[in-house]
């Protein structure tokens, strides 16, 4: 099954069919890891969600909801060209669309691109709590000023690239379009679930020696050339889980259901899959938290392993490092370099390994696959404890 789940990411991202959104309770489980660590840690930042539109994103949904408890300076969130699931996560539309600015199709769904921008979310129906409610109200408020030809502070229209030749560029919402890159340029934080198939390109747009992120990618991704370098230097890490942490997908109508956890919740169609990741810059305590190892001994007399329990480390057979297969085989007292799963980086804590290199053949580490009795085994990263 797994797979089968990887084929259809695999069709998914050569189709650029990568609308995936993600549910509230993933975003909440992972933001709380942050908070825990730092509950300042969004304070007073400025938080730009591009590529969510904020009448249907959870993230929006989320960091609204959350904007006065977490001290958030500004929330800005935008969106690109009407999106296939519309209407489904938060239900905004078409009420809050201004009758002026935007077309709105037969079908409800809108046929261009917006931003919302929040500086402040107060008590707007008088309840005595701040909650969505509240940011609805304000955003019909803000319509209303729109629709008498008055100008909003919070809800405006998004006009895209132009070349001096009149050929559209960057279509209005593209994060790569001027527009959206002046927001990024005043956000402190870029948080959000981009498009797989641009996952290189969006990471390097963020720029993430100077800007903040918390994002969502494939496994695959920790070996893009784009992104290894950036790991292995300790600048960007690994969120707080990956595979099955994130619980799964909200997809559109138009897309398939498939393996055995795809299902329909609330009207929503989520599939599931094992191979997501939270990647970012932003700390968190489960990358300071010391993986709990046995020796080299101890693991070949009681590994759960079957391919580790009764049989000695292996050593490459073009490399001087020893093959372990699983991350909880490391062995804790021994001191040469090790190669191990790419999902290492799940359990990664800086200060007890070093990363040293991949196996890439454009890798200066190494330069080629390791060998192990003549195969090539799959990814490895190759490490080495921290001696202190």
């Amino acid at each position: 099954m797994a797979n089968s789940r990887q084929a259809h990411l695999t069709k998914a991202k050569k189709g650029k069919n990568d609308e995936f959104y993600t549910q509230w309770s993933d975003i909440e489980k992972e933001v709380n890891a942050y908070i825990e660590y730092n509950p300042d840690v969004f304070r007073n930042k400025i938080i730009l969600l591009p590529a969510d539109d904020p009448f249907e994103s959870n993230f929006f949904k989320f960091f609204a909801t959350k904007f006065n408890e977490f001290g958030i300076k500004k929330l800005i969130a935008t969106s690109f060209a009407p999106s296939p699931i519309v209407n489904t996560q938060l239900s905004l539309l078409p009420e809050l669309i201004p009758d002026i600015d935007f077309e709105v199709s037969g079908d409800k769904q809108i046929k261009g691109a917006y931003k919302i921008e929040l500086n402040e979310v107060i008590d707007e129906d008088g309840t005595g709590t701040v909650n969505i409610e509240d940011v609805i109200k304000r955003l019909q408020k803000e319509k209303d000023l729109i629709d008498s030809g008055q100008n909003s502070q919070i809800l405006s229209y998004l006009k895209g690239d132009n070349n001096p030749d009149g050929i559209s560029r960057f279509s209005a919402g593209d994060f790569r379009s001027e527009e959206v890159t002046g927001l990024r340029n005043q956000a402190d934080m870029i948080i959000t679930n981009p498009p797989f198939s641009l996952f290189r390109e969006f990471l390097s747009w963020i720029n993430p020696l100077e800007k903040q992120f918390l994002i969502i990618g494939n496994m695959n991704a920790i070996t893009y050339k784009e992104v290894f370098p950036l790991i292995k230097e300790n600048k960007i890490w690994l969120g707080t889980g990956m595979g099955r942490w994130i619980s799964g997908f909200i997809v559109p109508e138009t897309y398939e259901l498939y393996g055995t956890e795809a299902r329909i919740e609330n009207g929503n169609r989520i599939i599931a899959t094992n191979n997501a990741l939270w990647m970012t810059n932003i700390d968190h305590g489960k990358r300071h938290q010391p993986l709990s190892l046995m020796t080299m001994e101890d693991n070949i007399k009681f590994s759960k392993h079957k391919n580790v329990k009764g049989h000695e480390y292996s050593t490459y057979d073009n490399f001087d490092a020893i093959e372990v297969p699983y991350t909880d085989a490391i062995p804790s007292d021994f001191s040469g370099i090790m190669g191990v799963p790419i999902s290492f980086l799940d359990k990664f804590n800086p200060e007890q390994f070093e990363i040293l290199g991949l196996d890439n053949p454009t890798d200066e580490f190494i330069g080629h696959g390791p060998l192990l009795n003549g195969k090539t085994k799959y990814r490895r990263i190759f490490i080495k404890k921290v001696n202190k």
